[in-house]
């Protein structure tokens, strides 16, 4: 089993997203609960962060060097990110969840469109949905009848979509067309109590998919048809999200939580490790504004 290497200590609350900027030679990465997007180079220097005024659930690099697609707790914005300044907001969109629900990640597809979902905030009830966003503005819902959606991955040929029911122990699996639409909809991997709960999850370029173990304190590689491949083991049990990085997509970048875990020193720390594989680069977001 491998082991990561623990970058920066943030101590996020609930770290979240990460996004690798290739432009700018950064990570991104949010803290859902301590309300900040945070940043830094891929040795862990460089750091900064932003305090946002609503709690951030993602972030989406976009076709602009300083411009991001954020999901901010009940809504989409526009965000001009530069370090040593304040964020930012340059757009918003009109539509906003109802009360007692929130955002919880994202992933743009290859043509730009960002598959994302929403949650009861409460983790209770299983109102959430499953959306994109098209270009032009447009929110679409694709699937409903989620309590935390989590962790969109779109295979290496765009042909298929991956999204997770955390709390129900299950990763799906989805057709994806060309104009971005689903169908197929089957149960791809199926935790157990001893696994934790899937979250976040990437793919790699030969078609792998990295799964985040919340409550399992690892990170595993899952085949295309859905054996386990290898996995990498983490100081820390809230195991949240991965995105490969560095300038040959050679690293992992691997977000924890410190929520309800005092006793674990590196919580909340973001780890990265060399996995042995080429990842994916991710796709920039179409709508900018």
């Amino acid at each position: 089993m491998l082991e990561a290497t623990p970058i920066w200590t943030a101590r996020a609350v609930l770290g979240e997203g990460p996004l690798w900027s290739k432009r700018l030679g950064r990570v991104f990465f949010v803290d859902i609960r301590g309300s900040r997007i945070l940043s830094c180079d891929l040795a862990g220097e460089a750091q900064t962060e932003w305090g946002m005024e609503h709690r951030p659930c993602w972030i989406i690099e976009t076709s602009h060097t300083d411009r991001f697609l954020v999901g901010l707790e009940r809504s989409i914005v526009v965000a001009r990110l530069i370090p040593g300044e304040p964020a930012e907001i340059l757009h918003r969109l009109p539509d906003e969840l109802p009360e007692g629900m929130r955002l919880n990640d994202a992933k743009a597809g290859p043509d730009g469109q960002v598959y994302f979902g929403s949650m009861d905030d409460a983790e209770a009830e299983a109102s959430g949905h499953f959306l994109i966003l098209a270009g032009d503005g447009r929110i679409s819902r694709l699937d409903q009848g989620y309590t935390v959606t989590n962790g969109p991955a779109v295979s290496p040929d765009g042909r298929t979509l991956y999204h997770t029911d955390s709390p129900a122990r299950t990763i799906y699996a989805f057709d994806r067309s060309q104009d971005a639409s689903l169908t197929g909809k089957r149960v791809f991997i199926r935790f157990t109590e001893a696994d934790g709960y899937p979250d976040g999850m990437t793919c790699d370029a030969e078609g792998g998919l990295w799964v985040c173990h919340w409550d399992g304190g690892r990170v595993t590689r899952f085949l295309a048809d859905g054996t386990r491949d290898r996995a990498i083991a983490l100081p820390v049990s809230r195991v949240t999200s991965c995105a490969f990085a560095g300038p040959g997509l050679d690293q992992l970048v691997i977000t924890t939580a410190a929520y309800q875990r005092d006793a674990e020193p590196l919580a909340g720390a973001l780890f990265v490790v060399t996995p042995g594989i080429q990842g994916l680069a991710a796709h920039p977001a179409a709508f900018t504004g």
